[in-house]
């Protein structure tokens, strides 16, 4: 049961937990408003992060699924092959069936008592283009430009948007402006990921954005798009804590920039080794792909850093609605 329990949490990507749990942070932190019944909210919690949660396993399966035949000849998936083999595919899209199942009854009870109709309609459209995203014949994720939106949607917009409508009916211009904060950030450390994919999508023919812009371009993109997300979300936070007279916490985001130099500075390091790889001889090709593909390797901690630091920063704007 034990490695049952290993085999499958490798097929759903449960390293993805983590960032789950931020954008129920996110959307809680911005959502939620005083008064509050500890009750009602550890309900809505629940509901909400089990919701998130299966929907992200959901999409993590029917990508495995769907790209076993590419991940056979990635020596890097070698793990995620074996464990879709040993598991099986026909019992894994069983559970998938099951999961999606469970999920629609959760969502459509979160949606009746909360009476908001939106939490039901942002769930379809995301699980939808969740798994379009990885299955055929639609594989949004082959289709360059197209493939980054979807992305950002799934991965980022949908999940926060669904915490955040869980807990409220209102919209507030600051939450947007952290929600496209995220966003850029989001994709910016997803970037690299495609980075590290980039030498086996591109002999494969998978146009993903990476592939289409070239390495250099697309670690500029993720340097530009960290830098504006990161700005965009600090500005969020300044002008929410100016707005309730709590602008004293705003000596936290001192936190921020200091995690997103040291991302910058690993981004910067991609853009100066993709740099060199385009303009090299052939005798220096094979040792800078595998500098790169190294590097681009660590881009999960990368990921950790920022999405945890944003969530830090959520929670002291979620406490400082009910002390100050």
């Amino acid at each position: 049961m034990p490695n049952a329990i290993k085999t499958i949490a490798t097929i759903s990507r449960a390293e993805f937990l983590l960032p789950n749990l931020g954008s129920l942070i996110l959307g809680l932190a911005w959502g939620a408003n005083p008064p509050l019944n500890l009750i009602d909210a550890i309900v809505i919690l629940a509901l909400s992060f089990s919701i998130i949660n299966l929907s992200s396993t959901i999409g993590a399966q029917v990508n495995t699924i769907a790209d076993y035949q590419f991940d056979l000849k990635d020596p890097r998936k070698k793990e995620l092959v074996q464990a879709l083999d040993s598991f099986g595919h026909n019992k894994t899209k069983k559970i998938i069936i099951i999961e999606l199942i469970l999920t629609l009854a959760l969502v459509s009870l979160l949606t009746v008592l909360q009476e908001n109709l939106i939490l039901l309609l942002l769930w379809i459209t995301g699980i939808t283009l969740g798994i379009m995203y990885s299955a055929s014949p639609v594989r949004l994720k082959t289709r360059s430009w197209i493939s980054p939106i979807a992305q950002i949607f799934v991965l980022a917009i949908f999940p926060v948007l669904f915490a955040y409508f869980a807990f409220t009916f209102e919209t507030n211009t600051f939450f947007l402006l952290s929600l496209l904060g995220l966003t850029f950030s989001v994709y910016a450390v997803i970037i690299p990921t495609e980075i590290r994919d980039y030498f086996v999508d591109k002999a494969m023919k998978i146009e993903t954005l990476t592939v289409s812009l070239g390495l250099s371009k697309a670690s500029l993109l993720g340097i530009v798009l960290l830098s504006l997300g990161s700005l965009l979300f600090g500005t969020s936070l300044i002008l929410e804590w100016f707005s309730n007279g709590t602008q004293i916490l705003s000596m936290f985001l001192i936190a921020m920039p200091l995690v997103v130099l040291f991302v910058l500075g690993k981004l910067v390091k991609l853009y100066s080794l993709s740099k060199d790889y385009e303009t090299s001889t052939d005798n220096s090709i094979s040792s800078l792909e595998k500098r790169i593909v190294n590097l681009s390797s660590d881009n999960p901690k990368w990921i950790m850093l920022v999405t945890q630091t944003y969530s830090i920063l959520s929670i002291i704007l979620l406490i400082s609605k009910f002390i100050f």
